[in-house]
């Protein structure tokens, strides 16, 4: 352990400031995730909208196992979209005496796809809502907060994989994204598994027992001599000490429906509409709707260089909300918004009309001027703002937000983005191919399908269930 770190880190919390770490490569992000549930020695509380059944799901289910061999006590809020065929590996977890597992708004209907889609019709506005928020808290001395769910494709283990971004924490804002675990975990949409139904006969956690060919995984060596959460910041050496951070989120009740109110957009509007010189928003999925679209243009009218960036219809899986996006792009061109979408990784990700797991891009996050920054799982699209529910870190701090704009620039650049134009009320999205640039005149990369599918979404009343 590095003594020093652990040295300015006491000082700093001591002084009522937060640390913050910037966590954008996939491999760091499964590393310190690995590293903060080994560090942990009474308690790891973690929450997320996805964890998938793969290769680095299981390994993380493992060393969440192993903490809770050794004594520490774990609880696991997991969001019920998760994509299981069943609840074995919940009950596998859940039977471990020092594991307790919820469900966040689930379907009563535990098996059988046809009566689970009977369910779901019956409830549709009511499982639509879900718990989209990710924390990661070991010991309430590091948490980890922002975009990425758990499964391959946020640590470059899939063939397509998520550009993303997750913030490390220490010190009062840990104890922020405490306080907003145990909100949700003690409402009554989340429920206890072993209420909702009864277990296979003696589900085994063997399952979680790590065996030889999983512990030489390259995710597990990749994490090097790197033994400690203390040991990965001292490697980084780029930790922000901020007094002005609140991690936020709506709170737990949005989800029932009750007043559709957008309690982190009403947050985050406010320190929006103050920006003076420039606005940078990165979202995958971007519907701004008419408010949003007002708003960036009265920023526009005001001076403000606003800028987009947000996945290119190559770059998606999500056609339906890239084809509602589409809607708004001429207008906000026309206006002076800059947009930029993200060229695709590979050239034809699978597609499909309301998933995620195959865009490229998955980061939420924006700047405002030189001051203020926000990292978390808020898109800019009706679903962030009126049904699901979400969180973020929002910070100031002037070295931070230069270290997010750096990387906007980077990520806007002619290599990674295309740079939408209108002329002559025709859109134009340039780019570098090759070395070259290049002018397209219609949606660049994208296959057939991928373009009807986009193209009949945009006529289709459901833009607020996107």
């Amino acid at each position: 352990m590095d003594v020093s770190v652990s040295q300015t880190a006491d000082d700093n919390i001591k002084a009522g400031k937060s640390g913050l770490l910037l966590v954008s490569d996939n491999y760091d992000a499964f590393a310190v995730r690995v590293l903060a549930a080994r560090s942990a020695v009474r308690t790891l509380d973690l929450m997320y909208y996805l964890w998938h059944d793969d290769h680095t799901g299981r390994l993380l289910l493992q060393e969440v196992f192993r903490a809770a061999e050794r004594g520490v006590r774990v609880r696991m809020l997991l969001d019920d979209v998760n994509p299981r065929k069943n609840d074995a590996a919940y009950w596998a977890l859940n039977n471990h005496p020092n594991i307790e597992l919820k469900l966040f708004n689930p379907s009563g209907i535990r098996s059988g796809r046809i009566m689970r889609g009977v369910e779901v019709l019956l409830r549709l506005f009511a499982l639509t809502r879900r718990m989209h928020n990710k924390a990661w808290i070991a010991d309430d001395r590091f948490a980890i907060v922002g975009g990425r769910n758990v499964g391959d494709a946020y640590f470059d283990a899939a063939e397509t994989n998520f550009q993303d971004l997750d913030m490390l924490l220490m010190g009062p804002a840990v104890q922020q994204t405490a306080a907003i675990f145990d909100a949700f975990w003690a409402c009554e949409e989340s429920k206890p598994i072993k209420t909702l139904g009864s277990a296979t006969e003696h589900e085994q956690v063997k399952r979680f027992e790590v065996n030889e060919s999983e512990t030489e995984s390259k995710f597990l060596n990749g994490i090097g001599d790197r033994g400690s959460v203390v040991e990965f910041i001292a490697a980084s050496n780029d930790v922000h000490w901020v007094e002005g951070v609140r991690v936020i989120s709506d709170p737990p009740e949005k989800v029932r429906g009750w007043r559709r109110r957008s309690w982190l957009m009403k947050e985050l509007r406010p320190i929006i509409q103050s920006t003076r010189k420039c606005l940078e928003i990165v979202s995958p999925y971007f519907i701004p709707g008419k408010r949003g679209s007002a708003m960036l243009l009265d920023l526009v009218g005001a001076g403000v260089d606003v800028s987009v960036l947000t996945n290119s219809l190559a770059a998606t899986d999500v056609a339906a909300v890239h084809g509602a996006y589409a809607n708004y792009r001429k207008r906000l061109l026309r206006k002076g918004v800059k947009l930029f979408e993200l060229q695709p990784f590979s050239r034809q990700p699978s597609i499909s009309v309301f998933g995620s797991k195959g865009a490229s891009l998955h980061t939420k996050a924006f700047t405002v001027d030189d001051r203020t920054g926000f990292v978390g799982s808020f898109n800019f699209d009706p679903r962030s703002v009126s049904l699901n529910s979400e969180m973020g870190v929002l910070f100031e701090d002037a070295k931070l937000v230069a270290e997010l704009r750096d990387r906007f620039q980077s990520e806007v650049s002619p290599e990674a983005s295309y740079r939408l134009e209108l002329k002559h009320n025709v859109l134009h999205w340039h780019g570098c191919d090759g070395g070259k640039m290049q002018d397209f005149t219609d949606e660049p990369e994208a296959g057939f399908y991928r373009r009807i599918l986009a193209g009949l979404v945009r006529y289709l009343p459901i833009e607020s269930q996107l």
